[in-house]
């Protein structure tokens, strides 16, 4: 489907992933959209997470609020949506429960349950299953005008894994580690069958309006550097090595990637080579550090202030910055400045607004 989206005004975002010489460092943060935001309860109303996520126009009004918040200010949109809308598609049952967060009734519990296989031969229709996704970004490029580059997601397939075997949320990764440990091959599997998922929702995003996607790969720092070398890298690069040429056979331009493996410290440098343009960091990781690490690649970084910085003063969220901006902006290229994480819950918008102000003043030519 061909859409007629207004040009694009503001394109630092994705010229800056490209690589490219630009004037300022872009900024954006994760989780921008969200209950920090008093408008958000709002246009929330009474309606249970996932309830917003499948409704377009709530979906698109969450997703712009901080745009319009912090205009002039802010160089991204990030579609308000969950990263379990692919479990959701392949036929488990997710529900988000207040105060807890999301929570699968029936998890996976062994590859004998039954369930496994079910999910593992399911033919999964993305594009049926998930066309709210697909309306909402639509819908959001309209109402944007061009303001901004809209950022598409998706969660990686080990971070999807982990929610699948463990139910929810968890400490200790115990059905995790025994899935892995255990079963390998048949993790295997469902690792390779989500990743092959991701790209297909990855694409018909693009194709829906999202200019740029990212990969979030939330629990990458639960497994030891073996293990990650074993159950995550190998999918993250899946998707990025079949994203294009998807993207190429519906006939859409190709669009930049971002790969974010949080808590995976240990692994950047592998992480250079996965194929993505732009690699999202922690706050584990030291700025100046990483540069020396990723040395002549193009590959971009964005991150990585504490979130939890956001919580203090003015003075501790400028310090900061200036330790982002003293590490990560060499010769006018390669960082995208963001926080390690997503926006926590109580944060002050006005903290927030210092910290996109304090990015601004310390880049200025």
């Amino acid at each position: 489907m061909e859409h007629s989206f207004k040009p694009l005004q503001n394109d630092l975002l994705l010229r800056a992933a490209w690589g490219q010489v630009v004037e300022r460092p872009p900024m954006w943060v994760m989780r921008q959209a969200g209950r920090y935001l008093p408008e958000y309860h709002e246009a929330k109303g009474n309606r249970d997470f996932f309830a917003c996520c499948r409704d377009p126009e709530v979906a698109s009004t969450l997703t712009l609020q901080p745009v319009e918040r912090f205009a002039g200010l802010l160089d991204a949109a990030i579609i308000f949506s969950d990263i379990l809308v692919i479990p959701q598609a392949m036929g488990m049952e997710v529900e988000m429960v207040d105060k807890k967060g999301p929570h699968f009734p029936n998890p996976l519990k062994s590859p004998t349950d039954g369930q496994y296989q079910q999910v593992l031969k399911r033919e999964v229709n993305v594009k049926k299953g998930l066309k709210y996704v697909y309306d909402a970004i639509t819908l959001t490029r309209e109402k944007l005008a061009g303001r901004v580059p809209l950022i598409g997601f998706c969660g990686a397939p080990w971070t999807l894994f982990c929610y699948m075997v463990e139910g929810g949320g968890t400490k200790l990764f115990a059905q995790s580690k025994t899935w892995i440990y255990r079963y390998p091959n048949e993790s295997k599997s469902l690792l390779s069958k989500i990743a092959d998922i991701c790209v297909d929702h990855l694409a018909l995003q693009v194709q829906a309006g999202a200019q740029m996607v990212m990969v979030f790969d939330s629990w990458a720092g639960e497994l030891g550097p073996s293990s990650f070398k074993e159950f995550s890298e190998p999918y993250l690069s899946l998707i990025s090595e079949k994203l294009p040429a998807k993207l190429e056979s519906l006939g859409l331009d190709i669009v930049p990637m971002t790969v974010f493996p949080k808590g995976a410290w240990y692994a950047l440098d592998s992480v250079c080579n996965l194929g993505y343009n732009v690699v999202g960091m922690d706050w584990l990781q030291d700025p100046e550090a990483a540069v020396k690490i990723r040395g002549s690649r193009s590959v971009v970084f964005q991150g990585n202030a504490d979130p939890g910085v956001l919580y203090g003063t003015k003075e501790a969220i400028t310090k900061a910055v200036e330790r982002m901006v003293r590490g990560f902006w060499v010769d006018k290229k390669g960082w995208i400045a963001n926080l390690g994480h997503g926006i926590t819950p109580g944060v002050d918008p006005d903290n927030l607004k210092h910290f996109f102000n304090e990015v601004h003043r310390l880049t200025r030519s």
